[in-house]
């Protein structure tokens, strides 16, 4: 990213459409305006103009957002014109022209960023919610960009800036006659009271990333237990290739189910058996592993494929028989078939149950590896800090660690390798 120049972009969905939004921002905005549109329009309401210079290339929609109140903290434009390929193309050339320069992904958001108006923790719930596929994704992406963790941070760093002062104050006046070499009980009550503050929350982190990547539930059985097809019949697609030869499916398959606003995430497996094939070895040791990082297991049983032992897994299971139109299978918790479709509206109705109970009602704000990264360490910080009471130096010392854990969440510090990845999968525009 360049600072000190003017970024262009388009900024709305894919050409054509009925609408284009072309963004603008730096500090050449009300100049490149002027010279294509006219006078500047009045700050944040939108106002009808010709767009061109010497020729008109459209009319259409202009809003001027000077800084520091726009989505950057820079002077910000908006062109609302007709979604027209050609249009838009002559449109953007002209502002190059100008002076812009079209931006890089995710550019328009970092500027934000570097101009204090979003967070890093803020700036990942916008890169949900523009990836956001269900009511519980967006619920809980809108609710992160809003500052909901944002907010709780914040009173987790006040909290430890006021015991970093308290120590700090100690080891200045420890010379003082009134002043004792250990620290005061109070002290120990904050850290610890802090500590299971944090404790608590990141109790919920798993909660939160089944909110954000979905429920992922595993098709596990024999080979020829059905698995590609009642994956098809859930999806109601022809996603697997299904056949009677045994060994067909070598790789993890993955289908998102959108059911009732969570997302659900069908793993399609390869089967479990014994094999001397190498790629069908391997496909066996994915499954395997899918199994065990599955939030639910369907143990899949049919009439005409082997008997497979159900396997313990930290999972919620499910023991199903497929096929139920070539017969029953005693013993299992539910009959299917994808062949007539008896069963499905059950099975699907009985993932849900398990889903709903591994999400809460309210949005959970904590659900990335890095959150748990950054909270993990703090703890570790204060923890370090109670067991050195004795030597408030090095308790110190510990309590700075847990404040850098916390400045480092939400990018105060040491933010760039984050931001670099984090914007290569954002949108040019956004």
């Amino acid at each position: 990213m360049r600072v000190g120049d003017t970024i262009v972009a388009l900024s709305s969905g894919a050409l054509p459409s009925g609408v284009a939004v072309i963004r603008l921002s730096g500090p050449e905005v009300g100049t490149i305006l002027r010279a294509v549109s006219g006078p500047l329009p009045e700050p944040r309401r939108a106002s009808l103009r010709p767009i061109g210079t010497q020729a008109q290339l459209d009319r259409g929609l202009v809003l001027y957002f000077p800084a520091p109140h726009s989505f950057t903290g820079e002077d910000c434009a908006e062109l609302q014109v007709h979604g027209s390929p050609a249009g838009v193309r002559a449109i953007l050339k002209l502002l190059v022209a100008q002076g812009a320069r079209l931006a890089e992904a995710g550019e328009f958001t970092r500027r934000a960023f570097e101009n204090g108006k979003l967070d890093l923790v803020e700036i990942e719930g916008l890169g949900d919610l523009l990836e956001a596929e269900t009511e519980n994704q967006r619920r809980q992406a809108l609710a992160r960009l809003e500052g909901g963790l944002s907010r709780r941070i914040a009173d987790w760093r006040h909290r430890l800036l006021d015991l970093r002062a308290d120590i700090e104050a100690h080891l200045d006046f420890s010379d003082e006659g009134d002043v004792g070499e250990s620290l005061p009980p109070h002290f120990a009550a904050g850290v610890a009271g802090l500590a299971e503050d944090i404790a608590k929350a990141l109790a919920g982190l798993e909660h939160g990333r089944i909110q954000r990547e979905g429920v992922r539930v595993a098709l596990a059985g024999a080979p020829n237990v059905g698995k590609s097809s009642l994956l098809n019949a859930l999806a109601r697609s022809d996603i697997a290739i299904v056949t009677d030869e045994a060994g067909t499916t070598r790789d993890v398959r993955e289908v998102p189910l959108d059911i009732g606003g969570q997302l659900y995430v069908l793993l399609d497996l390869a089967g479990l058996r014994q094999t001397d094939s190498k790629a069908e070895a391997e496909g066996i040791r994915r499954a395997r592993e899918a199994i065990e990082n599955a939030d639910i297991v369907l143990w899949l049983s049919a009439p005409d494929a082997p008997a497979l032992a159900v396997e313990a897994t930290g999972a919620r299971q499910l023991h199903i028989g497929t096929k139920a139109d070539m017969g029953t299978i005693p013993g299992v918790e539910l009959s299917v078939s994808a062949q007539t479709g008896a069963g499905l509206p059950d099975l699907l109705a009985r993932i849900e149950q398990l889903g709903q109970s591994m999400v809460t009602g309210e949005p959970v704000l904590l659900s990335r590896a890095r959150d748990r990264q950054a909270l993990e360490a703090a703890l570790a910080g204060m923890s370090e800090t109670l067991d050195q009471l004795a030597t408030p130096e090095l308790a110190a010392e510990s309590l700075r660690a847990a404040s850098q854990a916390l400045e480092r969440l939400i990018g105060r510090i040491d933010a760039e390798n984050v931001l670099d990845r984090l914007f290569a999968s954002f949108c040019i525009g956004k």
